[in-house]
């Protein structure tokens, strides 16, 4: 078995969230629910899966102290009241939540320009002397029974050799102008060349669409600099990951689950849709609600 090289993880929530106002501004994105789950619960979840052993949550100022809250708050008046009702199971779920692996909630660095990139170089002080480590985007949920966690680092393990590795979904030619489509080198099937952003319909150079799972090594801080910002003068991780493909190999993965993204409300209410049908008991009944 090849040594473990991939411990820590880098989830990103930090963000304005604005197409959520008004409850963004007191609730983070991350902790909107799915099921009686926040959101975020599902990417340190997944790291669990993955044998992660190290978790930095980059939040808002704001959002801080509520994910430290969530994942560091025992309520142990809540325990106490059940267990004198007899309801002491109702509290496992909690003691879920306090038995993940570390979890380290820190602040988007406020002098680094806007942008999805801003976050992971924040976390670079966490990262320093790793081989290499994952980036999550609170915002790409994977429902299936493998997390894409554990597929980038079992690649990264049958590969120690390369730069990065990214998780990919083939979505319908229809809706490819609506995301990021992977370019691959020239004869190659799985190496990263480009990621063409929101191509016209019939341009797209596959049906791969790229989000928010990546697994990078610390030479990505090379490229997540102030002024390496591209569109909209933001700084993007994808940029600095293409830039990495251009020097290096960066290897695209297929989802072995299905990735839903929550970033806008009427996906995440698809989202949610989709979680009750799948886990809840209660799944069964949506035909019969909506037909109400």
């Amino acid at each position: 078995m090849s040594e473990k090289r991939v411990r820590k993880a880098v989830v990103t929530d930090a963000g304005f969230a604005s197409r959520y106002l008004p409850i963004t501004k007191t609730v983070p994105k991350g902790m909107l629910p799915l099921g009686n789950k926040p959101i975020m619960q599902f990417m340190v979840e997944e790291c669990a899966q993955a044998g992660i052993e190290e978790i930095i949550i980059v939040a808002t100022p704001e959002g801080k102290p509520i994910y430290e809250d969530y994942f560091h708050n025992s309520v142990i008046r809540i325990k106490k009241q059940l267990e004198s009702q007899d309801k002491g199971d109702r509290y496992a779920p909690v003691q879920k939540v306090l038995d993940f692996p570390k979890i380290e909630v820190i602040i988007q660095d406020s002098s680094l320009p806007y942008g999805n990139g801003s976050p992971v170089a924040s976390a670079q002080r966490f990262i320093e002397g790793e081989d290499a480590f994952l980036v999550m985007y609170s915002d790409d949920i994977i429902f299936g029974e493998h997390g894409d966690a554990s597929v980038l680092i079992e690649k990264y393990n049958e590969r120690p050799d390369v730069s990065g590795v990214i998780m990919a979904q083939e979505v319908s030619p229809s809706v490819v102008d609506k995301y990021g489509i992977i370019s691959f080198k020239p004869g190659t099937s799985d190496e990263l060349d480009n990621i063409i952003e929101k191509p016209d319909k019939g341009t797209e150079p596959s049906l791969l669409a790229s989000y928010g799972r990546y697994l990078l090594t610390p030479a990505i801080f090379d490229h997540l600099m102030p002024t390496n910002t591209g569109k909209d003068n933001e700084l993007w991780t994808v940029d600095a990951i293409t830039r990495i493909a251009q020097e290096s190999t960066v290897l695209v993965e297929r989802t072995q689950g299905k990735w839903l993204t929550t970033g806008d409300p009427e996906n995440y209410f698809h989202a949610h849709v989709q979680f009750v049908k799948r886990y809840e008991s209660y799944g069964a009944k949506l035909a019969e609600w909506s037909a109400e």
